[in-house]
């Protein structure tokens, strides 16, 4: 079944979404690592033309030390191999993905074998009218794309196991086993309605005709759009708007897909640095997660205390197991139409990790091999001071507040002398508290994320031969999570942050 694998990917064309993304490039490397003869690769890169798309693809893909290993691999052959990469001006946000030349469309829904939807706005507050359009309006998009398609063997839709996740500031109740099921087209978490995407680009519409009237300022048009998002999320019962806006898109596609189309769902958790392939450690210089950024301004002595439960399981998975899974996805439901799924891929079910042991290992880490500052000085650390809840996260703030109003006060005294520092310090702590109720949720998070379906498929697979511990590993039991860390995912934190 393992060579079946590599042979079922051979002389397929595959469209990638969000190709300029995390996830997907991976996923595109691996492709052709082990699998050369992949007739084409198209990738849809938000740009404004064709020589802009093939820019990108060089700057933001191909030149990564990511694609050293296949360079290394294929020598001579290698750009004979990358030629099979096909970079599409284009945007999921619009209709046949924004492809403007009718004869690259007719191409493409003649061609394509397999879709790969991984486009994607991920931060937590992004303003809704992005959010709606890329992770809601875009999965339409997709699907309406994949039934012109007229050999499509499958579509895969990358989403988060996140979607299932409650709002509305009640993270610390949330327990029990998060299931691998499905939405129904305008359910909402806690029951307050009908959710219809269509009347909520409508609210979005009436919003900016509103602050156009009062000549609002960009900034103040996206502080707006912002609060919109979070609004709409939390009234739903999502902690988020990139959280609601991707169960919208979950939603869609399960409506807008035919029967005829096989459609299967990955649910990555938190995705981290590569565990082994194609080398260890590897992540993107130019975006932080959450546990990255925490470790990150702990090793600089940025950080002092840290929000949330050290009982909270963060679960984590490695990206290479996320692409190993989607790559193992695509090949059990490919001409299978009605085997439609919902893989959810993480580690707090199998492997569980939590804030406490993170925590530990960082301190740890950065005791041993501490972080050099601008002066060459090298970083002491201490233990995190944990907060265990919103009040008291609160009440350490109440000094900086008084301060903050300490300085106004003093300002204005002093003819405004020091109104920059109070507008500095202003600004943190209302950032300060804007982040702890962003992530509040998921820093008192006590659910598990149900894997059924990711167990039975790496069982199946197994079975038949499959090579789940060379080739197509996703079983998160296999990692030592202090070594993974210490080892392999710090370091290259380390790394990509001095890249950046």
């Amino acid at each position: 079944m393992e060579l079946d694998i590599v042979r079922f990917l051979e002389n397929k064309t595959i469209l990638v979404t969000g190709a300029t993304g995390f996830l997907a490039k991976v996923f595109v490397e691996k492709i052709l690592r082990i699998q050369p003869n992949v007739k084409k690769m198209f990738l849809l890169i938000r740009a404004m033309d064709k020589q802009s798309a093939i820019r990108q693809l060089h700057e933001e893909l191909l030149q990564k030390k990511l694609f050293d290993v296949l360079r290394e691999k294929w020598a001579e052959n290698f750009n004979s191999i990358v030629e099979k990469l096909s970079p599409i001006p284009g945007d999921v946000s619009c209709e046949n993905l924004g492809v403007h030349n009718f004869d690259l469309r007719s191409e493409m829904w003649r061609e394509i074998d397999i879709i790969v939807n991984s486009a994607a706005t991920t931060k937590f507050d992004e303003r809704y009218d992005i959010a709606l359009a890329v992770n809601a309006f875009g999965a339409k998009h997709v699907a309406e794309f994949a039934v012109r398609c007229a050999n499509i063997k499958m579509l895969l839709h990358i989403s988060t196991a996140y979607v299932y996740v409650c709002g509305n500031m009640t993270g610390h109740n949330m327990t029990g086993l998060i299931r691998e099921k499905t939405f129904n087209m305008g359910e909402t978490l806690n029951g307050s309605g009908v959710l219809d995407m269509n009347e909520e680009k409508l609210l979005i519409e009436e919003l900016m005709i509103e602050l156009r009237e009062k000549n609002a300022s960009e900034r103040e048009i996206t502080i707006a759009l912002k609060n919109l998002g979070l609004q709409r999320a939390r009234l739903h019962g999502w902690p988020n708007t990139y959280t609601l806006t991707k169960a919208v898109g979950e939603m869609i596609l399960w409506h807008h897909c035919n029967q005829n189309t096989p459609l299967a769902f990955i649910r990555p958790t938190v995705i981290t640095s590569t565990y082994r392939e194609p080398f260890a450690g590897w992540m993107e210089d130019s975006s932080f997660r959450t546990i990255d950024s925490i470790a990150i301004n702990y090793g600089r002595g940025r950080l002092k205390f840290f929000l949330g439960n050290p009982d909270t399981i963060i679960d984590t998975i490695p990206v290479d197991m996320v692409v190993n899974a989607m790559i193992v996805v695509i090949a059990v439901h490919a001409n299978k139409p009605n085997s439609n799924k919902i893989y959810q891929v993480g580690s707090s079910r199998k492997h569980p990790l939590t804030y406490s042991d993170i925590t530990d290992i960082a301190c740890s880490y950065f005791k041993d091999g501490p972080w050099i500052d601008e002066n060459g000085e090298p970083v002491q650390v201490h233990k995190l001071r944990n907060m265990e809840s919103m009040d008291s996260f609160r009440k350490h703030l109440r000094r900086y507040i008084l301060l903050t109003k300490v300085l106004k006060v003093a300002s204005s005294i002093f003819g405004g002398r020091l109104q920059g520092l109070h507008a500095d310090l202003h600004k943190k702590v209302n950032a300060a508290v804007r982040l702890a109720e962003l992530y509040e949720p998921y820093a008192f998070f006590k659910g598990i994320f149900d894997d059924t379906n990711t167990e039975a498929l790496r069982a199946t697979i197994s079975d038949n031969g499959v090579d789940l511990e060379r080739v197509f590993y996703f079983d998160p039991r296999c990692i030592d999570w202090e070594d993974y860390f210490k080892r392999i995912h710090f370091p290259g934190l380390v790394d990509a942050f001095n890249r950046k």
